[in-house]
C-alpha cells in the first residue's frame, strides 16, 4: 500500500482552481488505486514550523559539530519531526497557487524548513549535491492567473514552476510532472472555467498511472 502525501498551498479552499484541481486528481487516484493512503497537508491550517532564531542557531551549531542548548535541541526535533512526516510518503501531490510569480509564503516556509543537509540532500566535494529523497514520483498542479508560454518574455516572469522543479530536483525527484491551469484571471470568467475544465480532465487520466 502507497501513501500520497497532498501538499495543500491555497487558503481558498473550493474557490481555489489548483485545490478543485487537485481533488479531482485524488478521486480519481483513489478509484485507480483503492488500497492506497491519500493524507492531506494543508499548509495555511498552521502546520508548518517557524524557522526561526533557535531553530536557525541548531542547524548551524550541527553543521560546524557543536552541541545544542537544550531549547535548540527541541526546537530542532519539531524540524526532524516535519522531515520525517514529508519522507514518510510514497508519491507527493503539490497543488498551489502563483502568488507575485512565485509560490504562496507557507509553501515557501515549509520547503526552508524540509530542505536540510543530511536530512534531505548532501554535499560532499567529489560529488557536488546529491538529494536523499529518491525514487517517488511528485505531481504540480500548478494555477496561474496568467499565461506565461515556454519561449516567451511571460516566461521569465515565472518563478512558481521553475522553482518547484528545481527544489524537487534538488532533494532527489527525478519523476515530476506538472499540471498548469492559466490563465484564472486574464482571459476572464469563460476562459478560466474552460481552462479548469481541461486541467481536471487531464489530472483526471494522469492519476490513473501516478
Amino acid at each position: 500500500m502507497a501513501t500520497v502525501l497532498h501538499i495543500q498551498a491555497s487558503p481558498r479552499g473550493e474557490e481555489s482552481f489548483s485545490y478543485r484541481t487537485a481533488q479531482a486528481f485524488l478521486e480519481s487516484y483513489r478509484k485507480a488505486h483503492p488500497g492506497d493512503r491519500v493524507r492531506t497537508l494543508d499548509l495555511f491550517a498552521g502546520t508548518v514550523p517557524e524557522f526561526g532564531l533557535a531553530v536557525a542557531r541548531g542547524k548551524y551549531r550541527i553543521l560546524h559539530g557543536q552541541e545544542q542548548t537544550p531549547a535548540e535541541k527541541q526546537a530542532w526535533k519539531v524540524v526532524e519531526a516535519t522531515i520525517a512526516d514529508f519522507k514518510q510518503a510514497d508519491k507527493y501531490l503539490i497543488s498551489s497557487p502563483m502568488w507575485n510569480f512565485s509560490i504562496p509564503y507557507v509553501l515557501k516556509q515549509y520547503i526552508d524548513v524540509i530542505v536540510q543537509p543530511g536530512y534531505t540532500f548532501t554535499y560532499t566535494a567529489e560529488e557536488g549535491y546529491k538529494g536523499l529523497v529518491t525514487g517517488r514520483p511528485a505531481m504540480l498542479i500548478l494555477a496561474r492567473g496568467s499565461d506565461y508560454p515556454a519561449g516567451t518574455e511571460a516566461a521569465a516572469l515565472d518563478y512558481q514552476r521553475p522553482y518547484l522543479e528545481f527544489i524537487l530536483r534538488f532533494i532527489g525527484f527525478t519523476d515530476i510532472r506538472t499540471i498548469l491551469i492559466e490563465p484564472t484571471l486574464a482571459g476572464g470568467p469563460a476562459v478560466a472555467d474552460e481552462k479548469l475544465a481541461e486541467a481536471i480532465r487531464k489530472a483526471w487520466a494522469e492519476a490513473q498511472g501516478f
